[in-house]
């Protein structure tokens, strides 16, 4: 890196002198200024202060070298691509992100027809007990398996069943695909706790759903924003740099409390949902801990849970509609279907309370 090398020349440092004072290897470092080695965000930060060098040019320069190292094999396109992730980074974090969503006719006649089941299931209530208990069996078992199904969970509904019910430990299917389940279910319960006990939804328990996704599973990265870059397999979206993460989810949290008592409540959690999966603030689980703040908006406000179906054409338009919000900055489609997946739970919850 430049911006390094041209500083430990002017400080008349030697190589093996500079991998001292940072507490590295002088191959590393070595490496790292003949640009055949990328250093981590806390190296880069060490060096910094070790230079002293502005840490955030140093960033700067850093980030540029992974971006052209990203796009080098794809000179054809890389302009588009570069162009689509400015637009949506300006998205997250310009002007216009605490403004009031404005929503499409077909989206507003969903919202209508949504406030109508929603009276409707009001009425049934209070439901028998041993009812309550059957229905919730029913219906967490059924968004467990389609909420882990859609991030490529192989158990099947009656194997989720047995798993997170009963106990059984399924033949051939590894230890991560049950915690998946038994966490999910967990984290349902989580949820429910929350609306029970009318907590104020911020980081914190942000932080402790996400905490139930991963246990067991990848302890270090539980609750914990990552600081490293991701990718995701087969999405033109590119999630944002970590070292943007922590203004982005405070934005995002900013977002929560200027519009909860401004937009339909289905609305609400759409926009939570796209927004936190958009910035992908956690290495792994970000899919399903986006789904469950979805719930927990919804049921906070007396709705039942949305239950997104993991077969492949349903994930595909979900996955396309999601996509269509992050590069294309249209959520008109994503609206569209939370609220019709929103009318189609009403709509059971109703004729299963009879």
């Amino acid at each position: 890196m430049n911006l390094i090398n041209t500083k430990r020349q002017a400080l008349k440092l030697k190589i093996c002198d500079l991998a001292q004072l940072v507490g590295v290897d002088s191959s590393l470092i070595s490496r790292i200024i003949s640009g055949k080695r990328q250093p981590t965000l806390t190296q880069l930060k060490k060096i910094s202060e070790v230079l002293s060098l502005d840490y955030y040019l140093l960033l700067k320069e850093f980030l540029s070298n992974q971006v052209f190292e990203l796009l080098s094999p794809y000179p054809g396109i890389a302009e588009e691509v570069i162009a689509v992730a400015e637009e949506r980074i300006t998205y997250l974090t310009g002007k216009d992100k605490f403004k009031v969503i404005k929503l499409s006719q077909p989206v507003t006649k969903l919202l209508n027809e949504a406030e109508q089941h929603h009276k409707k299931w009001q009425s049934k209530k209070p439901l028998d007990g041993v009812q309550v208990q059957k229905m919730q069996e029913f219906f967490h078992t059924a968004y467990t398996y389609e909420s882990n199904r859609i991030e490529g969970n192989t158990l099947t509904l009656s194997e989720t069943h047995l798993v997170i019910n009963d106990g059984i430990t399924i033949g051939g299917k590894s230890m991560r695909e049950h915690l998946e389940l038994i966490n999910h279910k967990e984290a349902i319960d989580l949820i429910l706790d929350f609306v029970k006990n009318k907590i104020h939804f911020n980081a914190f328990y942000l932080k402790q759903i996400h905490q139930l996704v991963l246990k067991g599973i990848d302890r270090k990265n539980t609750g914990v924003y990552r600081s490293v870059p991701v990718r995701i397999s087969g999405s033109a979206h590119l999630p944002p740099e970590p070292y943007m993460i922590d203004k982005l989810m405070e934005d995002y949290f900013l977002f929560y409390e200027m519009q909860r008592k401004v937009l339909h409540p289905i609305i609400l959690a759409a926009e939570m949902h796209e927004r936190l999966v958009s910035i992908h603030p956690f290495i792994d689980g970000n899919g399903r801990t986006s789904r469950l703040v979805m719930n927990l908006i919804l049921l906070q406000n007396g709705y039942t849970l949305v239950n997104l179906k993991g077969d492949p054409e349903k994930k595909a338009s979900y996955f396309k509609a999601l996509e269509a919000v992050q590069v294309n900055h249209e959520n008109k489609h994503f609206h569209q279907l939370i609220a019709e997946h929103a009318i189609a739970s009403l709509q059971e919850h109703i004729h299963l309370a009879g």
